[in-house]
């Protein structure tokens, strides 16, 4: 047989320090952020509608913040996760600049730790991957971390090598949409009457609602962001596999978390920065997912009085109501946790 198909990268074919430009630059559509709002109960009042986005200074609607980073992400499979067993999380993850349609996204990963797990079976690949527009400036930056299969389970282990990352994202280096002013923004079109000084440290909102996952959905989902990982989409393979089903793309579980939290924090319309996220069980089609947020912190942010940034960390949960605020332990998490996002978001004051 030919060999001019890609296998994807096994965990020995990483070193650290590999620079990996990742193929398929992908201009986005209105029809991309069509789909996107069908498969996600999404309803930002900023990402919907251009005359809002013109009133606080944007040339038209910007993409969610959460598509971009699905672009991106989606960019990087094919040469990072193909042989993926699991996405383990996120860590330094910061929204540089607005994405719109029309843009066309790019992305360079490059390897910055390695370290095979004791069963010699698979290890965990970190990579700092970066999008960029088609003008070069950068959009997104951020760190994941990944368990890849070996390939030949004999190959000698590397020396561990893992990368010290910060705890969070400090509000300094946030990339503040410039040109912008929300301080005349119409909260009775946005959705919700609470702005920024209306949430307190400590406080956690049950966001209620529950959305199930369709198999067909997040199928749709992750073609759309051009994820390759086979774990999605093989069932024949996956049947045979550890859980005898294809696995949800874990930033499905993000995208209907972070649409879940409209419902209590509705003007929260832009992410600044991601500062861990951890994938704490896998989801599948069928499961329903509702979501908490606690307000860990609040910042102003220098030179701007028309917007404050509010640091939330956001469970979601399969199959469980959040009516208890089921959430981490001392010693780990209750059961129908999926995932644990800590999180900086941007609000109107």
């Amino acid at each position: 047989m030919s060999e001019k198909t890609n296998p994807g990268n096994f965990f020995e074919d990483f070193n650290v320090g590999q620079v990996l430009p990742h193929a398929t630059p992908r201009t986005i559509t209105s029809g991309d952020v069509a789909v996107y709002n069908s498969l996600f109960p999404m309803r930002f009042v900023l990402q919907s509608s251009d005359e809002i986005a013109r009133g606080v200074g944007y040339e038209r609607a910007p993409i969610d913040d959460m598509l971009a980073f699905h672009f991106v992400f989606g960019k990087t499979v094919p040469d990072i996760s193909l042989n993926a067993v699991a996405n383990l999380g996120y860590a330094d993850c910061r929204f540089l600049a607005p994405v719109f349609p029309g843009d066309t996204i790019s992305t360079v990963s490059k390897v910055i730790g390695l370290k095979e797990n004791s069963n010699g079976k698979t290890g965990v690949v970190y990579v700092r991957s970066t999008g960029s527009n088609q003008t070069g400036t950068h959009v997104l930056d951020y760190v994941r971390w990944v368990m890849v299969r070996k390939g030949d389970e004999s190959t000698p282990a590397p020396e561990p090598d893992v990368p010290s990352l910060p705890t969070s994202v400090d509000p300094k280096s946030f990339a503040l949409p410039p040109s912008t002013n929300f301080s005349g923004l119409d909260c009775a079109l946005s959705g919700s009457s609470h702005l920024w000084g209306d949430y307190a440290v400590g406080e956690k909102i049950n966001h209620v609602d529950g959305v199930t996952i369709e198999e067909a959905e997040h199928m749709m989902a992750t073609r759309l962001y051009q994820n390759t990982s086979k774990v999605h989409f093989n069932q024949f393979a996956e049947g045979q596999g550890r859980f005898g089903r294809r696995l949800v793309y874990g930033g499905h579980v993000i995208s209907m978390a972070r649409a879940l939290t409209f419902n209590g924090l509705g003007n929260a319309f832009l992410i600044a920065a991601i500062n861990a996220g951890r994938h704490v069980a896998p989801c599948f089609g069928g499961d329903t997912i509702f979501a908490w947020s606690e307000v860990l912190d609040v910042a102003e942010l220098d030179g701007r009085s028309d917007i404050g940034a509010l640091r939330l960390r956001t469970i979601a949960t399969k199959d469980r109501p959040c009516t208890e605020y089921p959430g981490a332990l001392e010693k780990g998490y209750d059961e129908g946790v999926v995932l644990d996002l800590d999180y900086w978001v941007l609000m109107p004051r």
